[in-house]
């Protein structure tokens, strides 16, 4: 469904914009795969490696989701949006909470505005585990951004379909624990916050690869979540440096011990199909679709990290970030 379409991503020198333009260059023919960030050191190291001569569908933009002018006039012609700009940094956020709350929330407006009056036909927007009952700022701008993108489809009139992917912490992702970690091998000993804590976890290319799934299937107003495995931090920990001692500091102003995908007041609009879930709105104010094939969860029940069914060991994590080439 991409082959010859405009496809725009927003935070598209992120972490997860760079995957997501390596597996669409690879996978599909787009028209235009257009490039949206405010930082230009980032598109410049990023057409190093994705250059417009080898790669002429690519477009880079420099704009900011604060400006509803530079977005509509980048909006304009395209077909599919994948909304992945954010302030994320937890810590940053708390102390500057305007300027989260203008990216994030304000932000996000302004992209829905943008999409409905140049006729996108759907439009995608990332969030996190951080957005269900939410304990910090980023994870409250988060909710909002789910809130304000599922009731996108009401403001277009059944034209622009929007839908939210919610998913947990991404595997060497710059926000990610591992770069602290491999940095703290050095010293021979890690910091963990506590023993008990727990997060979902998922590569980036997983990550891409659900957002293109979720953006052919969607019908407007969901919220899709993976089904992911868990870890422990203190794993993740032994699995970077088997051989380093290991330091408990207590949990940091806004952190969880365990997060949660979907609460226990979503699971009553949440269906089961299979490889993920489908969280429908709670307001019926359109049509998500039947979704026939889904099955409805049990009333109480909770996707949450410390009683996930998949778990990630020492000996798995280790492997995995071989895999992702994130240490040797």
């Amino acid at each position: 469904m991409f082959n010859g379409k405009s496809i725009l991503i927003t935070g598209g020198t992120g972490s997860f914009g760079r995957k997501f333009v390596e597996i669409v260059l690879s996978r599909f023919k787009p028209k235009r795969l257009i490039i949206l960030s405010r930082d230009e050191l980032k598109q410049f190291e990023m057409q190093q490696a994705f250059s417009q001569k080898k790669y002429p569908c690519l477009r880079y933009f420099i704009g900011d989701v604060r400006d509803k002018g530079r977005l509509y006039r980048a909006f304009h012609g395209v077909d599919y949006v994948v909304h992945a700009a954010a302030l994320k940094q937890v810590p940053a956020a708390e102390y500057n909470p305007f300027e989260a709350v203008q990216t994030n929330i304000i932000g996000t407006q302004n992209v829905i505005d943008a999409a409905i009056d140049n006729g996108v036909q759907q439009l995608i927007a990332l969030s996190t585990d951080k957005a269900v009952s939410p304990v910090n700022l980023y994870g409250a701008t988060k909710l909002c951004l789910e809130k304000l993108v599922v009731a996108g489809n009401s403001y277009a009139g059944g034209g622009t379909k929007f839908s939210v992917v919610r998913y947990g912490n991404v595997v060497g992702s710059r926000g990610s624990v591992v770069p602290l970690f491999l940095k703290q091998r050095e010293t021979g000993m890690v910091t963990v916050t506590d023993e008990r804590m727990t997060r979902f976890w998922i590569t980036l290319e997983q990550g891409v690869n659900f957002v293109l799934h979720c953006l052919e299937i969607m019908h407007g107003g969901e919220v899709f979540v993976p089904k992911i495995p868990s870890m422990r931090i203190v794993d993740l920990a032994k699995a970077i440096c088997t051989e380093c001692d290991i330091k408990y500091i207590g949990i940091r102003p806004g952190e969880k011990i365990h997060e949660v995908l979907i609460s226990k007041d979503e699971a009553r609009n949440t269906l089961d199909l299979g490889k993920f879930y489908v969280i429908k709105p709670s307001f019926p104010f359109w049509s998500t679709g039947n979704w026939s094939q889904g099955r409805l969860v049990p009333e109480g029940w909770e996707y949450a990290s410390n009683s996930n069914e998949q778990w990630f060991e020492v000996e798995q994590l280790q492997e995995l970030l071989l895999a992702e080439n994130i240490f040797s």
